[in-house]
């Protein structure tokens, strides 16, 4: 099992709230949330969001490795293991690998990750919404952000900051990979 649904499963249970009524405070299919328990893979960025809301934690509850209340300084962004979020009931959007660059730092309102962007060919893509805000600066290759109906290419040096309560989907704009500076925004 993966560290994220056992932490999801910890909170559960000290709370003493079963599979059924977090579905239903999280705005979650019950079947979505049995997937979530039963499987390997982490949940979606905005499934996990909704989760952490519906339970009364912070996002990073999920993410922390251990609590670190000074700063937290990165030499090297890829000695952490990458996390890749699924979507809700499928395996769509598993073409992004998240390193996250906070994991250790308690109370943190941001999280920051830096993220490898896989050609996605010809699999299929889910667009997802959630509370909060997010920006994204592209440090390598260019981007596609499908934003509600508009549609956003962005290149090396370029950035973009939204809502992200409007449907949203980013891919990579070629064949290649593209790496992108994340900060993601959830209010308490």
């Amino acid at each position: 099992m993966n560290p994220v649904t056992e932490k999801i499963k910890m909170v559960c249970a000290s709370k003493n709230i079963p599979a059924e009524e977090l579905a239903a405070n999280a705005g979650l299919a019950v079947e979505q949330i049995e997937l979530i328990f039963n499987s390997e893979k982490i949940p979606s960025l905005s499934s996990l969001i909704k989760i952490s809301r519906a339970l009364g934690v912070r996002l990073g509850t999920f993410l922390d490795d251990n609590e670190n209340m000074g700063p937290v300084v990165n030499k090297n962004s890829r000695q952490s293991s990458p996390v890749t979020f699924t979507s809700h009931l499928t395996n769509d959007n598993s073409h992004i690998d998240f390193f996250s660059l906070a994991a250790s730092k308690s109370g943190r309102h941001m999280e920051p990750f830096l993220i490898d962007i896989k050609p996605s060919g010809s699999s299929k893509m889910t667009p997802s919404s959630h509370e909060g805000e997010e920006f994204l600066y592209v440090l390598k290759g260019s981007i596609t952000v499908l934003y509600g109906s508009d549609k956003f290419v962005l290149n090396t040096g370029e950035s973009i900051y939204y809502d992200s309560v409007v449907e949203h989907l980013v891919i990579s704009a070629s064949d290649e990979p593209a790496q992108v500076l994340a900060v993601v925004y959830t209010p308490n």
